[in-house]
């Protein structure tokens, strides 16, 4: 059960969801004496990111992880973190942990010849809520409708949009497409289904414009309103929590439970997400959950790369009780539904639980060379 090696794979591929624009994940490989394999992955958006993200994992990490015990993962987690102390706590040290460390835990799984979540103190359900999340058009508020409407209609009961087409047309820029944004979605899915709406990052509302947008949203009766104001704007995040109904989510492009830790003591936010391919990993994000948990804060996996990220959330929502819905790419992309022959997807609004050792899942070596970057 000794590791033998330790690989990283960059890739890039279009994205249908985003009108087919190029993204970017790290894949990593982690292989046992007897040739079990485990596998992980980053989330790492840009070019640049996912190919110093393979140079960290095979020329930092690789050397601290062969020849160790591949069962000793949290040891190990420990071992990549005092590794990067220099250059970590965010950016490419933490991708390279969250591949490495979502790989380890896989392998782990695959030798012990059990699902990650019964490492994980066991499962907590049979399945999990499906939420649709899309990058949804601003432009076309016809098509939306149409769109929307199709995710209710195959039995989604919550549904989530964002950010738009382009950056000057994308959802937070005007106030009157916005709620008529708002206002088209609620008209398409109707009255019992929950509505989402992301802000992203192509703006920077002030809280005081993030309080009478949500405000004026709560004819919709949102779900949540999602990453309103800019990361760091923690008095904000405070001062529009305390100021409107609607609740606060927050948290995908943070990295640490330190940086979790503050958010969720000073009551920045009423819902957190973590990812785990950016979120130091499986290990990282059970302690962010675990801790949000203790303070009666809620969670929402921030899964929305490839089926590897997707089925380790699942393990991960699986193992947890205080997870709210579970979002899933809700149409055919490459990296959700080439890259694995079992790709996780939703029935009747629910997404049942991964089987299998592991993450459960078989990966398509040929879909990684074809979307690897040369």
């Amino acid at each position: 059960m000794r590791i033998t090696s330790v690989e990283a794979f960059p890739l890039h591929y279009p994205e249908p969801h985003d009108s087919n624009k190029s993204r970017y994940v790290t894949i990593a490989k982690v292989t046992s004496t007897d040739g079990a394999v485990g596998w992980g992955e980053c989330i790492a958006q840009f070019p640049e990111a996912a190919l110093a993200t393979k140079v960290v994992v095979e020329e930092g990490f690789a050397p601290l992880l062969i020849g160790e015990d591949a069962r000793d993962v949290e040891r190990l987690w420990q071992a990549m973190r005092d590794r990067s102390w220099w250059y970590g706590n965010g950016g490419i040290a933490s991708f390279a942990i969250s591949a490495t460390d979502m790989a380890l835990w896989d392998l782990k799984g695959r030798l012990l010849d059990v699902p990650v979540y019964e490492l994980l103190g066991g499962k907590r359900m049979e399945r999990m809520r499906a939420c649709a999340s899309v990058i949804f058009d601003t432009e076309d508020l016809d098509a939306t409708g149409e769109e929307f409407a199709d995710y209710a209609s195959r039995g989604y009961t919550a549904v989530k949009g964002g950010w738009g087409k382009s950056p000057e047309t994308c959802f937070g820029r005007d106030p009157k497409r916005d709620l008529a944004v708002v206002s088209t979605i609620r008209d398409a899915v109707g009255p019992d289904i929950d509505v989402i709406v992301d802000v992203g990052t192509h703006v920077r509302w002030t809280p005081s414009h993030a309080i009478a947008m949500a405000r004026a949203f709560e004819p919709y009766n949102l779900y949540w309103i999602e990453e309103p104001l800019p990361q760091d704007d923690i008095q904000g995040y405070i001062r529009l929590r305390e100021s409107i109904r609607t609740p606060v989510a927050t948290g995908e492009k943070e990295w640490t439970l330190r940086a979790f830790k503050e958010l969720i003591e000073l009551g920045a936010a009423d819902i957190v997400m973590p990812d785990p391919g950016k979120a130091e990993g499986v290990t990282g994000f059970k302690k962010i959950v675990e801790f949000a948990n203790a303070h009666s804060i809620r969670f929402t996996p921030h899964s929305w790369s490839s089926a590897i990220n997707t089925a380790a959330a699942a393990n991960l929502y699986a193992s947890c009780d205080n997870g709210v819905v579970f979002e899933l790419k809700p149409n055919p992309s490459p990296m959700q539904h080439e890259l694995v022959t079992e790709p996780i997807d939703q029935e009747g609004g629910w997404v049942p639980i991964p089987k299998g050792p592991g993450w459960g899942l078989t990966i398509n070596q040929e879909v990684i060379d074809r979307y690897l970057m040369r």
